[in-house]
């Protein structure tokens, strides 16, 4: 029997203004899943109106106050692991692994903002013994969280954690397609003990909801993770308004791979990419570039792994089906140009692969970097490989991209290796696989957006800053 999912609005169920529900599928099996409801202006003008009024309260509160509840919401969602995982499934086909990754992180992100927000203060400034002069870190009000298909439940955490930390009030628009696990995640902070209003979620479609939710005079501040023709769609609306936003869009990262790096391990983080969320992930170093005299080795060892991986067991499907067609009708003019894979390039016609919306891991060897398939995402599990000769050139084509999202860097040269991480534009660059976590700030360069998410610059994201000055005398 099939489920219907409401909004979530001011503590409370809501059923959509115009009573229409959106179907949504299951990408592994490609049979139906629940419905949500279709929302629209009137549903965003509910959502705002509630949030705008529990949010000075909800500021007036101390950091350690707001941190304890932010703990108590972290408790819920281990709580409920396993239900919020299978909520996951159903929506994005993922597999347990990367299922329980992106739980976890999702309370993680509410511990780490709960416990910061206790040590984030203002300064004061010595003007002289006349005055007495400080600087305090206010909300925004409202935050419009507008989030994408292929990590639900973990980017409305991301935004949501240092959001409601800062003292805001969030309206969160997830995507159509994935939208339960993040009312399901409403629902169990109210019963945490959020107060109402505070966490709102308004399903359905962008032009329903993410636009008029983005244009509502009273939200203060936009954060989006999606395409960049949708991020540049809310950057117009948040400049007509003058308000800040920060925008997390796509990538084609670069995976620099020198002749003296640790090749296993360099070669395992390529497969990693592909194989990740089956490459649909922002931050994916689908660019996979080797310095010449290793090359060949390396892509061996690359496309033996890949070609070893198993749908449903190492990776999951595409979990959208337009994105589906988009990654096949990418192959179907790549072929067309004359450029054949090393491996992949299709979807599988049989086998469990065949029965749901899986593609084959992908790998295009020796590619010349002015090609489509080495600048375009692609958002699937797809790996263009492009040798080099030098430290300068590996540089010139990391670089050669209008994305900067991130960037990665093997070799057995630590100083080599940091030299170019530092010359690399982009937001986040790992040297030897060095560990990227809720801690560090992430965000783009160029049309990879701009804006921090994660890490304390996360939390100055979602506050302002003001200065009041006393005088003495």
């Amino acid at each position: 029997m099939t489920v219907r999912h409401d909004h979530w609005i001011g503590g409370k169920a809501a059923a959509p203004a115009g009573g229409s529900y959106l179907p949504t599928l299951d990408p592994s099996t490609r049979e139906p899943g629940d419905e949500i409801a279709a929302g629209s202006p009137v549903d965003v003008d509910r959502a705002v109106t509630d949030a705008a009024a529990a949010q000075p309260q909800w500021a007036r509160r101390s950091g350690a106050e707001r941190g304890e509840l932010l703990h108590r919401v972290a408790d819920v969602i281990d709580a409920h692991a396993a239900e919020l995982m299978e909520l996951e499934r159903v929506a994005t086909g993922k597999i347990a692994t990367q299922l329980r990754f992106e739980v976890e992180q999702s309370a993680a992100y509410f511990r780490y903002y709960a416990g910061v927000v206790r040590a984030r203060h203002g300064r004061t400034i010595d003007l002289g013994g006349g005055s007495h002069t400080y600087t305090r870190l206010e909300p925004y009000g409202v935050v419009a969280a507008i989030t994408p298909w292929n990590l639900p439940l973990n980017q409305a955490c991301r935004a949501l954690a240092p959001a409601l930390a800062a003292g805001n009030a969030v309206v969160v628009k997830p995507s159509e397609l994935t939208s339960i696990s993040t009312v399901r995640l409403a629902r169990l902070a109210s019963e945490a003990g959020l107060p109402d209003g505070l966490f709102n979620v308004v399903t359905g479609t962008g032009p329903e909801v993410g636009t008029p939710l983005a244009a509502d005079p009273r939200v203060g501040r936009v954060t989006f993770t999606g395409s960049v023709a949708t991020g540049r769609h809310l950057a117009r609306i948040a400049a007509d308004r003058l308000v800040p936003a920060t925008l997390e869009l796509g990538g084609k990262s670069p995976l620099v791979v020198f002749a003296d790096a640790d090749l296993d391990r360099a070669a395992a983080a390529a497969v990693s990419t592909v194989a990740t969320n089956s490459g649909q992930v922002c931050s994916a170093t689908t660019r996979l570039l080797v310095e010449a005299s290793v090359h060949d080795e390396l892509v061996a060892r690359v496309v033996a792994a890949v070609e070893r991986l198993t749908p449903g067991v190492d990776f999951g499907p595409i979990i959208t089906e337009a994105q589906y067609r988009k990654v096949l009708d990418f192959f179907a003019r790549t072929l067309a140009s004359g450029l054949r894979p090393a491996t992949g390039g299709a979807a599988y016609a049989d086998g469990p692969g065949a029965k749901g919306l899986y593609i084959r891991p992908t790998v295009y060897a020796g590619v010349a970097p002015h090609l489509p398939v080495a600048r375009e995402e692609v958002f699937g599990p797809v790996l263009v490989t492009l040798p080099f000769e030098g430290e300068d050139e590996a540089l010139a084509l990391a670089n050669d991209s209008e994305y900067g999202l991130v960037g990665s860097v093997w070799s057995g040269d630590v100083a080599r290796g940091l030299r170019l991480a530092e010359r690399i534009e982009a937001g986040q660059v790992a040297v030897n696989g060095g560990p990227l976590t809720v801690e560090t700030p992430f965000g783009g360069y160029k049309a990879s957006g701009y804006g921090r998410e994660k890490g304390i610059e996360a939390l100055h994201e979602y506050a302002r800053v003001k200065t009041v000055s006393l005088s003495l005398y």
